[in-house]
């Protein structure tokens, strides 16, 4: 399962018509601003680590998984990790906060990129259950290597022969959660785009990789799990918020941006592809 939720205990206590109390936490804060006449604290977590929750009430949360690295060999570009954004009512506690890692870049020729691992925001306590986002499949390979599953699949390898390679399919449901890897249905030597959070990625030759979300939850607008872009002998498709670009030939693909769940871009022949961008998460309360 890609996220529990709180009991049933708390989704009630924050139904409609309930005075919503505002949760407040102990550790110091990665930064403060006010928007729309309130005023907000933050808590990036780019590790593992925990949050120390001193007064009950609603928090803002982003969490997103590790990315998938991109294929390696004429390579489909990684899938996004999960993207998961809500607010809910967390009691006094402790919470462990652990981050995925973005999948490793591929050095093998013709072999699949490497998946991420998830991200979560776990309580021991009775009332509360865990949330978590899955991570991001790994980009296909040639010949016609499918991408992987995960929160957004990998886009599909380039085919030395006519047919059809998937992309790795998106295994969470729920907004933004995740989408499908490109396809490849032609002959080609370049990979199709990682799927990103918010859109599927591109099913075409050296495809580009799907679009990710855009959050102001630290005050400034950013966009994270996009899916990477595919590699070949000679085109090579474009990343998308936090995903990778894809590169060509024996040039290796750079790696996604760190602690954005982006994708990895896939890569030619015989370069490294792009490694997989590393998850966060990121808590709010109003002050």
């Amino acid at each position: 399962m890609a996220v529990n939720s709180v009991k049933s205990a708390y989704l009630s206590s924050a139904s409609p018509g309930f005075n919503k109390p505002n949760a407040d936490f102990s550790d110091t804060e990665t930064g403060t601003y006010s928007s729309g006449g309130k005023s907000y604290k933050y808590l990036t977590f780019t590790a593992s680590g925990t949050l120390n929750v001193t007064t009950a009430g609603l928090i803002d949360m982003v969490i997103i998984g590790g990315g998938g690295s991109g294929g390696c060999g004429r390579g489909g570009g990684g899938g996004a990790g999960a993207y998961l954004e809500q607010s809910v009512y967390v009691p006094v506690g402790v919470y462990t906060i652990t981050i995925g890692g973005g999948g490793a870049s591929q050095k093998t020729v013709d072999t699949k990129g490497n998946s991420g691992t998830a991200s979560s925001f776990t309580f021991s306590g009775a009332d509360f259950d865990w949330f978590s986002a899955f991570q991001g499949g790994g980009g296909g390979a040639y010949n016609g290597q499918t991408g992987r599953n995960g929160a957004s699949g990998g886009g599909a390898g380039g085919r030395l022969s006519a047919g059809t390679s998937t992309g790795g399919l998106s295994v969470v449901t729920g907004p933004y959660q995740g989408s499908a890897g490109g396809d490849i249905t032609t002959v080609t030597s370049n990979g199709a785009g990682g799927g990103g959070a918010s859109a599927a990625g591109e099913s075409a030759n050296a495809g580009d990789g799907g679009a990710g979300v855009t959050s102001s939850i630290t005050g400034s607008a950013v966009g994270r799990a996009g899916g990477g872009g595919g590699g070949g002998d000679n085109l090579a498709g474009n990343g998308a918020d936090g995903g990778s670009d894809g590169n060509t030939g024996s040039n290796n693909a750079l790696p996604a941006t760190a602690n954005t769940g982006g994708g990895g871009g896939g890569v030619g022949y015989p370069g490294d592809s792009g490694a997989g961008g590393s998850g966060v998460v990121i808590v709010r309360v109003e002050i």
